[in-house]
C-alpha cells in the first residue's frame, strides 16, 4: 500500500509545521498548495505547488484526480475564498476536510481594542482615535485605507510592495516575525497613536499588539471572517491527531 496522500492548503507557520511533521512519518506524503500572493515564500517540507487550483471546479478536478486521503486547510485566518472552496469540494467527493485555524489573541485588561467588521468601518472610526496609524492589514487592504490620506499620517507595513502610494504616505516592506522592542520602535519612529492590524493571531504577529499595549496605543482589530462547519483544530500536533484516526 502506498503513502497516504494529504493536501495542505498553506501559506502559514501552522501549515508549514504540519508539513514538517508530515514528513517525517512514514506512511505519510503531503502536498502543500500555496497561492501564490507572496513572491517569496518560506521553505516547505514535502512536495509544494504553486498558484490557484482554479476556483471550486479547479479545485474539484485536482481532488477527483489525485484522491487525497484527507485535505487540511491550513489557509490563513483572513483567507475568504479557499477555505468556502475546500468545503465545497470535499464534500462532492467525501474526501474529510479539517481546518487548521490558529486561535485568536486574548485581550488583556491593558488592551484598548476596537473590534471592527472590516477596513471600510475601521476608515469610518479612524480618526477619532488618532493622527498617525500603523496599518499592518496587508498589500491588498491598502487601497481602502488610502481614502484616510492626508486627513492622517498612513504608516503601510506590507511583505509585499505597494505601488503608486501618494506622497506622504510611508511604506515600511517587512517581513515577520517582529520582536517587541522592534515594534515600540517602529510605533516610536512614525509617532503612530493608533495601530490597525487584522484579529490573525499567531506569535509571529503579536509583537505589535504587545508594543502597542506597553504603550497605551488603541488598536483598531478586523474580525476574521466566517468558517464553513466541520471539524477544526488549533495548531499542527491536533492536526496530526485527527489524521491519525481516519480510517
Amino acid at each position: 500500500m502506498g503513502a497516504r496522500l494529504v493536501l495542505i492548503l498553506g501559506g502559514t507557520a501552522e501549515a508549514a509545521g504540519l508539513a514538517r511533521a508530515l514528513a517525517d512519518r512514514p506512511g505519510w506524503r503531503n502536498v502543500t498548495s500555496l497561492a501564490g500572493r507572496t513572491s517569496a515564500p518560506g521553505p516547505v517540507a514535502g512536495e509544494l505547488r504553486q498558484g490557484g487550483f482554479g476556483g471550486v471546479t479547479g479545485l474539484t478536478a485536482w481532488l477527483a484526480a489525485e484522491r487525497p486521503a484527507a485535505v487540511v486547510d491550513a489557509t490563513h485566518p483572513f483567507a475568504r475564498q479557499m477555505p468556502w472552496h475546500a468545503a465545497e469540494a470535499c464534500a462532492a467527493l467525501g474526501i474529510p476536510r479539517l481546518r487548521l485555524l490558529r486561535p485568536s489573541w486574548q485581550r488583556a485588561t491593558e488592551d484598548r481594542w476596537v473590534e471592527v467588521a472590516d477596513a471600510a468601518e475601521a476608515v469610518r472610526i479612524l480618526p477619532n482615535f488618532g493622527k498617525t496609524a500603523l496599518l499592518t492589514t496587508g498589500h491588498e487592504a491598502a487601497p481602502t485605507f488610502l481614502q484616510l490620506h492626508p486627513r492622517m499620517r498612513l504608516v503601510l507595513r506590507s511583505i509585499e510592495p505597494i505601488p503608486d502610494l501618494p506622497l506622504g504616505v510611508v511604506h515600511v516592506q517587512a517581513r515577520p516575525p517582529f520582536t517587541p522592542e522592534a515594534e515600540a520602535a517602529l510605533l516610536a519612529r512614525y509617532g503612530v497613536d493608533v495601530l490597525v492590524s487584522k484579529a490573525s493571531g499567531g506569535a509571529a504577529g503579536h509583537a505589535k499588539i504587545l508594543a502597542a499595549r506597553a504603550q497605551g496605543i488603541p488598536v483598531v482589530l478586523l474580525a476574521r471572517p466566517p468558517q464553513p462547519d466541520g471539524p477544526a483544530v488549533a495548531d499542527p500536533s491536533e492536526a496530526l491527531s485527527w489524521l491519525s484516526g481516519l480510517g
